[in-house]
């Protein structure tokens, strides 16, 4: 008995699976907090060099400030005084109008900056000075921070699939939230690029622990509904993250109030299951067969358990496979299960290297950096509400493709409309992330029901490795507008292009069964829903004779 019919049988979709989304939700919600946290936490603010060290001379402290800052500042061609540079002596003849040239030496700010505190109290580009010819390490906090999570991905991906879901999520909860409040605390540079690195490596476990563990509880006809649901708590905490960045707006204090809800998810914890399907795929049957009773009693199908004893549950295990320890080169050992590693890894890459070169990108629309991210979040809960009706007739594979050519077609668009029409820039660029968090939202979801369970974790742990190398490369682009000011957008229009076509080599699985092993899809896959009717003691199953590729 296949652990599909199982959860047809008690009832894949109740109060079990509702609890279980609820739990998470407490955890999900800080992970669009800490990942878009830079735009807040390492905002710049509007900035000029200090020129108090300058007030020494007789005429000098006469001045006005405004004359201050003529006389010792360079003005930009529109006119506001430069951020970076300086004159290398005072000229007071700028305060006559003159625009002559002569001998008029600029140098990189000397004495440090004064910077504008009327929206952010402090900013890591406020505490260490990390603007002008260091925005670059400013810039690096985030692909830190994102190379912490790639790594982590894959580390928790191969402990979850050997020690199991539920152990693993509590590690990633204890240790987000230590590595997190630590860095809150850091005294240096570099002792919080070196925390935010581990925060992201925890953070990892549960980003892809959750939705695999959401999706095995699941039965085939609710899937894609638990996907879409559980990405709503990316949205949610889009929206919190919001609310919270304008409350609290010094960066310390705002790493403190995004990490609080983990606490909760720890104490959540005792309440979470363990995933049956991957007890079963592991011969633990006795475990399996508890937590199923679990979801039967509260789905008020106990009675449909008088027939599913651990035996019955082991012998459809197929446990000679199942005692298999299954390691990442297994995604690579055979030839199906290569090309799907191969084709979605990348398509993992360009989705992640797109969303976050929008997402990271906020200050370059024309509104301020709180109303950018409230209408950034605000457009995804639509969005994901039309994926879960598309999903449902049309399919995984087409949405893949559609919202990442999409997405590159209106990243092609703002390269071609000009900075000083920010309204047509932002809407083109919150179709665009919209688009290409419907993406995310897919490839989750797509990415779960393709690997077998036994390399599930495995598998979805690759894909977000590949994922993060793209996110901790996307901010870094920005600053190749220094070298060609269209070029970031062309390369983020190129990447979402190609992998969006590369997805058209994945095979659908709309209503198609989980594989439970490597060979499940080594073999035709069968196309349908498997059941069982609890009023009959007979299992009847619906199988399309259609060999998928």
């Amino acid at each position: 008995m296949k652990f599909d019919n199982v959860l047809s049988e008690i009832n894949g979709f109740g109060k079990f699976q509702i609890k279980l989304v609820l739990i998470q939700f407490l955890s999900r919600i800080t992970l669009p907090c800490h990942f878009l946290l830079n735009n807040f936490m390492a905002a710049v603010p509007a900035h000029r060099c200090n020129i108090s060290a300058l007030d020494d001379g007789d005429i000098f402290r006469n001045l006005t400030l405004e004359q201050k800052l003529a006389v010792s500042i360079p003005a930009e061609q529109d006119g506001a005084l430069s951020s970076c540079q300086m004159f290398s002596q005072l000229h007071y003849q700028h305060l006559s109008g003159s625009n002559r040239s002569e001998d008029t030496f600029t140098v990189q700010c000397q004495n440090g900056w004064v910077y504008d505190n009327s929206t952010f109290k402090s900013t890591l580009a406020t505490e260490w000075d990390l603007v002008c010819s260091r925005k670059g390490m400013n810039r690096a906090t985030a692909s830190v921070f994102f190379i912490g999570v790639m790594f982590g991905a894959p580390l928790f991906g191969f402990l979850s699939d050997r020690f199991g879901r539920r152990p693993l999520l509590l590690v990633s909860y204890l240790s987000s939230m230590t590595f997190a409040v630590l860095s809150a605390f850091s005294t240096s540079y570099i002792m919080f690029v070196i925390l935010r690195f581990f925060t992201g490596m925890s953070l990892a476990g549960i980003s892809i622990i959750s939705i695999v563990l959401n999706v095995e509880w699941f039965s085939i006809e609710h899937r894609t509904f638990s996907g879409v649901i559980i990405s709503l708590d990316w949205t949610l905490g889009n929206l919190i993250l919001c609310g919270i960045a304008y409350c609290v707006n010094e960066w310390r204090m705002l790493i403190l109030a995004v990490t609080s809800p983990l606490i909760l998810a720890v104490i959540a914890w005792r309440w979470l299951p363990e995933s049956a399907r991957w007890l079963m795929a592991h011969g633990k049957a006795d475990a399996a067969h508890r937590y199923i009773m679990q979801c039967a009693k509260m789905n008020n199908r106990a009675t449909c358990m008088a027939t599913i004893t651990p035996r019955t549950l082991l012998e459809s295990a197929d446990t000679e496979t199942g005692e298999k320890k299954y390691t990442f080169a297994d995604l690579f050992r055979t030839p199906n299960i290569r090309k799907l590693a191969i084709c979605s890894g990348i398509v993992w890459y360009g989705v992640a290297f797109t969303y976050y070169g929008i997402s990271l990108n906020i200050a370059g629309f024309g509104l301020n950096p709180y109303l950018t991210q409230l209408v950034f979040a605000s457009i995804e809960m639509p969005m994901k509400i039309g994926v879960y009706f598309f999903l449902e007739k049309v399919g995984r594979r087409p949405g893949m493709i559609g919202t990442m050519l999409f997405t590159g077609l209106c990243l092609l668009i703002n390269i071609f409309v000009s900075e000083d029409k920010w309204v047509i820039r932002t809407v083109v660029a919150v179709l665009g992330k919209a688009l290409s968090e419907a993406s995310f939202t897919i490839v989750f979801l797509f990415t779960t029901e393709l690997y077998p369970t036994v390399v599930r974790q495995n598998g979805v742990g690759y894909t977000s490795f590949l994922a993060r190398l793209g996110v901790s490369i996307s901010p870094l682009i920005v600053l190749l507008e220094d070298v060609w000011h269209f070029l970031p957008g062309v390369i983020y229009c190129a990447v979402a292009v190609g992998s969006g076509l590369v997805a058209s080599l994945l095979p659908e699985t709309l209503n198609t069964r989980l594989p439970e092993f490597i060979e499940d899809i080594e073999k035709p896959r069968y196309r349908g829903n498997d059941f069982i009717t609890c009023n009959s003691k007979r299992l009847f199953t619906s199988v399309s004779f259609t060999a998928k590729e």
